[in-house]
């Protein structure tokens, strides 16, 4: 069989659903990215009528290269198509169906309906827009609440009441700000007024699903966008607090602070134009988001925002344990990068040394690029001298990180004492001795003291139990 190109997989439907007799739509995200001219490999299918008997039956056309999986609870099947040339779809069937809601869960009622019951139900007018794929009118826009317009204008307004659509299904909120600040639109007067007023709405919706939306905000080309409106619309306070208390800036007898929320979205602006890691970007937006629980003003000094790291990295856990983010290396990448972001900041501040190099390239390990790039972003100033001379600083900590890493190579690095050495040339089981030989050990190589070399490390140790009123098994002999 002739791979087929997605006109003539749209071919196949409307043959099969002709033969089944069952009005069939090409619906939601692929046409408004068809319209916006935005590629898209995920297909929505509607049709009136069995979705999973359409699936079955197109599967079969398609060949072997159609996988399709059937989630009957739901009404819904799934194809993915892999057409072996490096294209692939997702072609999703559904039967076109009505929703009706109760007060206490976004878990709707579903009956069977009409192409334009299923268009009702949908979130935004530039999601309702459906192409026909019968016979009698193939390829037909059908277009009953004005999306196409809407696509033209840049909003985003609801096909129906905006009380009624936030209110059956409050993660539509998030979704609103999501598309907004992913395609630069504005969201309609009155949809915005209905989502501010239905904002507490958002607290039946479940954790995991308000930080799939986070996460795809923070990917967009400029996440600030999405988390102003976030701010704006009274979400943000409910759905991540710690972030919304940074915002606000303090005066007391003519000292000040910068705006810590603007800084900070500032900041994860700049990363984003040079990573697009999710992570990162969590740290970005994370990075000072102790400054609020730590902020002091001295009469002397000003403001003051001491440990403020510590505490922001204590706070990224119950970030992410709350909002049931990956409790594994994700959360400690983010914990990791939130505590040290001011390291390298430091280190332009003062006379680089090879200690200090020693110190973040240890402490950071893999992750001292993604630490640098997050601390270059961090520069904010609007004084462009001072950030010139920042980035020209930085460029020094970097030659200076990539010439102490090829001399001693301590990116994840082990000190060639290990605690079982210790413990068998001193007779030792594990405890507070066999630790504080280790540590300092560890520490003496990275002040400098001595080398990262097995044989000055010995003596090192062999000097540190001495000075401890230890003595090794083999006293007196020479190593």
């Amino acid at each position: 069989m002739k791979t087929p190109t997605t006109q003539s997989i749209f071919e196949y439907i409307r043959n099969i659903a002709g033969t089944l007799n069952q009005p069939t739509y090409l619906i939601g995200g692929y046409v408004r990215d068809l319209v916006m001219k935005n590629p898209s490999e995920d297909i929505d299918i509607v049709t009136v009528g069995d979705g999973l008997a359409l699936a079955a039956a197109v599967a079969k056309q398609l060949g072997k290269r159609a996988k399709v999986s059937y989630f009957k609870n739901f009404g819904t099947a799934q194809i993915k198509y892999d057409a072996g040339d490096g294209r692939s779809w997702e072609i999703e069937f559904v039967g076109a169906r009505k929703e009706s809601y109760q007060r206490d869960s976004r878990k709707p009622i579903v009956e069977n309906g009409t192409l334009e019951d299923d268009q009702h139900r949908r979130d935004f007018t530039i999601n309702t827009l459906a192409i026909s794929l019968n016979k009698n009118d193939f390829g037909a826009f059908i277009d009953p609440f004005g999306g196409l317009a809407d696509i033209k204008k840049g909003v985003i307004r609801t096909p129906l009441d905006p009380h009624i659509t936030f209110s059956d299904d409050p993660l539509r909120m998030l979704r609103a700000i999501r598309f907004a600040g992913r395609f630069n639109f504005t969201i309609d007067a009155v949809t915005w007024k209905g989502l501010v007023e239905n904002a507490e709405r958002i607290k039946i919706i479940s954790q995991e699903r308000v930080a799939e939306e986070l996460n795809k905000m923070l990917l967009t080309e400029k996440p600030s966008s999405s988390f102003e409106l976030l701010r704006n619309s009274g979400l943000l306070k409910l759905i991540l607090p710690e972030f919304c208390a940074l915002q606000g800036v303090t005066n007391i007898e003519g000292k000040q602070h910068k705006d810590n929320f603007s800084h900070s979205l500032e900041v994860l602006d700049n990363l984003s134009q040079r990573s697009d890691d999710l992570w990162l970007r969590w740290a970005a937006l994370l990075h000072d988001v102790g400054k609020a629980p730590t902020k002091r003003f001295d009469p002397e000094t000003g403001w003051t925002f001491h440990g403020h790291e510590v505490v922001g990295a204590r706070m990224v856990n119950q970030i992410f344990t709350r909002l049931r983010l990956p409790q594994n290396e994700k959360n400690r990448y983010v914990h990791k990068l939130v505590l040290l972001h001011l390291r390298p900041i430091a280190l332009v501040e003062e006379v680089v040394t090879d200690s200090a190099i020693r110190r973040l390239l240890f402490d950071a390990g893999d992750d001292i690029e993604d630490l640098m790039l997050l601390a270059e972003a961090d520069i904010t100033s609007k004084n462009r001298r001072k950030v010139e001379q920042y980035l020209q600083n930085f460029a020094l900590v970097r030659q200076k990180l990539q010439e102490v890493e090829e001399k001693d190579r301590l990116r994840n690095w082990q000190p060639p004492i290990t605690g079982e050495i210790i413990m068998e040339i001193f007779g030792l089981q594990q405890g507070r001795e066999v630790g504080v030989i280790k540590n300092a050990i560890r520490e003496a190589i990275l002040d400098c003291v001595i080398n990262n070399d097995y044989d000055e490390a010995y003596r090192f140790m062999l000097k540190k139990a001495e000075e401890m009123g230890m003595k090794s098994k083999d006293a007196g002999q020479t190593h």
